[in-house]
């Protein structure tokens, strides 16, 4: 059985699917988040958890969280999870992007026409006995140009609506394709200014990063049409506050709808909210009963999906895949996987600066992120005394200063599907090379200059030696007397003919003594051993069960 926890308000249907399930338990505590050693005790004793806005998972929550697996966030906002601290634990953060999208987009048009068409002021001046029809005169939206800031799934949503309502329609996005604009009737930019100075009412649509706070801000809405309108409904901060507080005091901005606020509570923005020309509503863009149902619905199934099938989706820590994806990629995982562990290993001792891997063939349809992260994974598990997985491989060495970097080819060279890689450390460069036979045989065809056929598992004796007859005989002869059990041997030259230097791998059943080495190694013809340790045929992965 996988334990969730809950640690907010979530829909009861999203409840019922987590209580529902087999393989689940359910632990439904939604006041825990508001008292912090209760809810890191209560993580302690979770495989997955799932959270709205109210629960904080800050590096001090996250902080040795070694069961935890996985976080679902119901909604869009990951903000509230400190994604480098759950990456670096090894914890798979999932957002919920489908759930809430139509909602937010309504929230969006409907804060857009009441802004433009008075009609809270108004409303408020009805509720006190007045008719005041000339003050409350608007302006429509048909014929004037929109800024869209982010064309995601919620910026695409209101594109489309103000398409419909026969606005002029222009959009900033680094990533969306051209193609893809031009079929939503959008014109895209990829210079924000460039777009900003056209506008009649820009609404914002991006996560909030780094180079998303304050993109909006004082230099920009200066440069902009008086009378400029704003709506947000995406995340606080994304619009300077302040400098939109002083543009509606100078006039030069014409008005904003305001869903978000970069405080999030009572009495926070009331000088905002003070402007007659300043809609302002309590963060309602997903507060819909539908949208509610969907996200709880949304992060209910990653989270059972992910713990009872392996499935990765809407991850924003890492590579989204399904089960089924996943079992098709299982091989070529372990097979990088196992090259990293062995490279690590002829490694030892040596500082590890960068690591290059390159596909060659039918691997390069996979998801080759995800295998150089089961790379990286192998590579530093051999050397750190700390919880390396495929999720946080990549940010460990990061932040050790250790290069990862990846090439493809679609080429197919002596085998169907082939990775490689190079490690460089401080004193030389180490190459270790792998295929795959069917979906369950692994094995190592290179090693530096040699070719060869080893099996890549198990207890591996790799040795360099001179190509000259009774060598292998004599090393067979030292382990019989030893009682060390060869199970496969494979051999490499150099050249392809008799003699200069060549490599043996040896699979051996049970490790040898030191003295059984000792005599290997003292043998005229050896010139170096190393034992590499590498899980068994068939061992599953470490990091999720396959």
């Amino acid at each position: 059985m996988f334990r969730v926890l809950v640690s907010d308000n979530l829909s009861p249907i999203g409840l019922k699917l987590l209580e529902d399930h087999p393989e689940i338990e359910l632990d439904y505590q939604p006041e825990i988040h508001k008292e912090v050693e209760a809810l890191k005790s209560a993580l302690q004793i979770a495989d997955g958890v799932v959270i709205r806005s109210g629960t904080k998972l800050t590096a001090e929550v996250l902080e040795g969280q070694t069961r935890l697996k996985v976080v679902a966030r119901a909604g869009v906002g990951v903000d509230n999870v400190d994604l480098t601290a759950a990456t670096r634990q090894g914890i798979i953060v999932s957002n919920t992007p489908d759930g809430n999208t139509l909602s937010t987009a309504e929230q969006t048009i409907a804060m857009m026409m009441g802004l433009c068409r008075n009609i809270s002021p108004a409303s408020q001046s009805m509720r006190e006995g007045r008719w005041d029809r000339k003050l409350y005169a608007g302006t429509q939206l048909a014929g004037k140009t929109v800024g869209v800031v982010g064309l995601g799934r919620i910026g695409l949503a209101v594109a489309s609506r103000c398409n419909g309502l026969e606005m002029k329609v222009l959009g900033f996005d680094p990533f969306l394709s051209e193609d893809r604009a031009a079929e939503q009737n959008i014109e895209l930019y990829r210079d924000i200014d460039e777009m900003l100075v056209q506008c009649d009412v820009v609404t914002v649509h991006t996560p909030l990063t780094d180079e998303t706070r304050g993109i909006i801000n004082a230099e920009r809405i200066a440069n902009m049409k008086p009378g400029i309108r704003f709506v947000n409904c995406a995340r606080g901060g994304i619009i300077n506050e302040q400098a939109l507080t002083d543009a509606l005091e100078s006039g030069h901005v014409g008005g904003a709808a305001l869903d978000v606020y970069v405080t999030e509570k009572a009495g926070a923005n009331d000088k905002l909210a003070s402007f007659a020309n300043v809609v302002c509503t309590p963060h309602l863009g997903a507060s819909t009963a539908e949208a509610q149902e969907q996200v709880a619905v949304e992060a209910a199934d990653i989270v059972c999906n992910f713990l009872t099938k392996n499935e990765v989706r809407s991850a924003v820590n890492m590579v989204p895949i399904s089960g089924k994806e996943l079992e098709g990629a299982r091989a070529y995982l372990d097979l990088a996987y196992r090259l990293g562990l062995l490279l690590a290993q002829g490694a030892r001792g040596e500082g590890i600066k960068a690591a290059e891997i390159q596909y060659r063939g039918d691997v390069t349809s996979k998801p080759t992120k995800l295998i150089t992260s089961a790379f990286t994974s192998g590579l530093l598990s051999a050397a750190l005394d700390e919880n390396v997985s495929i999720v946080n491989s990549c940010l460990t060495a990061q932040e050790r200063g250790i290069a990862i970097t990846e090439t493809s080819t679609t080429e197919i060279g002596a085998f169907a599907t082939m990775i490689s890689a190079t490690v460089q450390t401080d004193k030389r460069e180490i190459t270790a090379g792998g295929t795959t036979f069917g979906n369950d045989f692994l094995r190592l065809v290179r090693l530096n200059e040699y070719q060869l056929e080893a099996y890549l598992d198990g207890l591996m004796l790799i040795y360099r030696h001179q190509d000259v007859p009774g060598l292998i005989g004599a090393i067979g002869t030292t382990f019989g007397k030893h009682n060390v059990n060869i199970s496969h041997m494979a051999l490499g030259r150099e050249k392809n003919e008799p003699g200069g230097d060549a490599i043996a791998v040896m699979n051996l059943d049970n490790a040898p003594s030191a003295e059984a080495l000792k005599e290997v190694m003292d043998h005229p013809d050896v010139n170096g051993v190393e034992l590499v340790t590498l899980p068994p045929a068939k061992a599953p992965l470490p990091w999720l069960g396959l």
